[in-house]
């Protein structure tokens, strides 16, 4: 199993702001197939990292702009189904109102390269946000719903720091201590480094 980031930058567009990010775009899976996670800002880059292996899916860990505003011309290029919780279907819409996806539910597990990915929802950042479980090799996506540092922002509409607390509590911090965080933006980071630092998080609040 292989698991390369492409880092592609962008806007991010929300409650009438804009602001400038880099994008982790994750591409996991082995010689012959793959799963995409998220799909930010240039598709350009995100198929270059495929090199022509299957897709079996671009699945967005939640549905704010910058991690889903090249899905539709991925899923197109690659001819991949995109999969979303239909949480974030408001999101969704407001950027692709004529654009289905496929549904992802909780602890659904994806199968990938002779193992499987287990479907976390873990709502707080976006309703319809998910982490992305990876066992066989010691590995958590998690979007924005934790990175290197603390919770993903909750300061916006759709979003609540206590429902992403909870969360973090009891579906992150639950995985093995050595499992790597892999995040939607910055670097990575451990369960172990992270868990901690929790009552800090609470206390500072969003």
């Amino acid at each position: 199993m292989r698991i390369d980031r492409v880092v592609t930058s962008g806007k991010f567009e929300l409650d009438g702001g804009s602001w400038d990010v880099e994008n982790n775009v994750w591409v996991v899976g082995d010689d012959d197939e793959v799963i995409v996670i998220d799909a930010a800002h240039q598709a350009e880059p995100i198929i270059a990292a495929v090199a022509g292996r299957t897709v079996r899916a671009i699945v967005c860990t939640h549905a704010h702009n910058d991690h889903i505003n090249v899905a539709s011309q991925l899923a197109e290029a690659l001819n991949a189904p995109i999969r979303l919780h239909p949480a974030d279907e408001m999101l969704w819409t407001a950027l692709y109102p004529d654009t289905g996806y496929e549904a992802l539910t909780d602890r659904e597990r994806i199968p990938l390269a002779g193992s499987e990915i287990e479907v976390l929802h873990t709502p707080g950042h976006s309703p319809g946000a998910v982490s992305l479980h990876l066992p066989s090799e010691q590995t958590v996506f998690t979007g924005d719903t934790l990175f290197a540092g603390g919770p993903g922002a909750t300061g916006r509409s759709f979003s609540s720091f206590p429902t992403i607390i909870e969360s973090i509590r009891t579906r992150l911090l639950t995985l093995p201590a050595d499992t790597v965080v892999r995040t939607g933006h910055g670097d990575s980071t451990t369960i172990g480094a992270e868990a901690p630092h929790l009552p800090e998080w609470i206390k500072r609040g969003s």
